[in-house]
């Protein structure tokens, strides 16, 4: 997958005609160094991405990390030291700090939201602390990169796609003629091979999930009381999620009703980059 990517990535900025301006300037293969620095606090992921990405249009070319994956990163830090063909360094350059800028983005993203609710979130029947959940809102062909930066970050990632968790949702429920029914007909296709989990928006459906034995209840848009209501209702007979316009400023109070989980699509699809710089080295 990171070949395909970074194939795509480097055919869409090279094109047919390569680096047109470093080609006319720098016709000998004149050895650079570059170091690549952060230049906000935050978490690192993907430095075998962009070390892959130097490789990919020169193997000569050599990256020493001074971090790893999930490793908190502060102002001003050298993370990388790049070494190669000044050609190859300015032709890689732009897709390896693509990738590296936006998946270590999604991991400071994650650990703020993680640290938030570090000391908060606890589910007393199960003793459990509440974990923060991706979900499928990723950018198309960068789902595993992307979840895998929500790993470093803290977080814990929901199911991949469609097809490793049966998620019966309020048009599936609304279509099949009731929670009941939908579930029934999952396990009439299925059996137990898969876990499943049920949406629901009033404490009434989240009685009927229960009665049937799901994995998992989705908390869908509730408020704080309800949500508090409906935990006590399950009383650790199963996972509970909450979901629904989550915000940063909320999160503490929904951690403190005893949710298992919280579901934040902003984790992949509303991320700032990281800021990080290469600049010219002798060190």
């Amino acid at each position: 997958m990171i070949e395909q990517l970074l194939k795509m990535a480097f055919e869409e900025d090279l094109g047919d005609a390569g680096d047109i301006t470093s080609d006319a300037i720098f016709t000998d293969k004149r050895a650079d160094r570059y170091s690549l620095v952060a230049k906000q606090d935050g978490v690192l992921c993907g430095a075998d991405i962009f070390v892959q990405a130097f490789n990919y249009i020169d193997k000569a070319c050599k990256v020493k990390f001074y971090f790893s994956d999930g490793d908190t990163l502060k102002k001003g830090q050298q993370v990388a030291i790049i070494e190669g063909s000044i050609n190859s360094l300015l032709k890689a350059e732009r897709v390896a700090l693509n990738f590296i800028s936006h998946l270590s983005g999604i991991a400071t993203q994650v650990r703020k939201w993680t640290d938030a609710i570090s000391k908060t979130g606890m589910n007393s029947i199960t003793n459990k602390r509440t974990k923060i959940l991706d979900t499928r809102k990723t950018v198309p062909g960068w789902r595993s990169l992307q979840k895998y930066a929500v790993k470093c970050g803290g977080g814990t990632n929901h199911r991949m796609g469609l097809y490793d968790m049966v998620m019966i949702k309020d048009n599936h429920i609304d279509s099949a003629g009731g929670i009941t029914k939908a579930v029934e007909m999952v396990r009439s296709k299925w059996k137990d091979r898969f876990k499943i989990e049920v949406e629901t928006r009033t404490l009434k459906e989240v009685e009927e999930a229960l009665s049937i034995g799901v994995d998992v209840i989705m908390l869908d848009n509730m408020d704080i009381p309800t949500m508090i209501e409906a935990v006590s209702m399950v009383d650790g007979k199963a996972a509970t999620e909450a979901s629904g316009n989550m915000t940063f400023d909320r999160i503490e109070a929904v951690a403190q009703t005893g949710v298992d989980y919280i579901s934040v699509g902003a984790l992949t699809h509303s991320v700032s980059v990281f800021d990080f710089s290469l600049r010219k080295t002798n060190s």
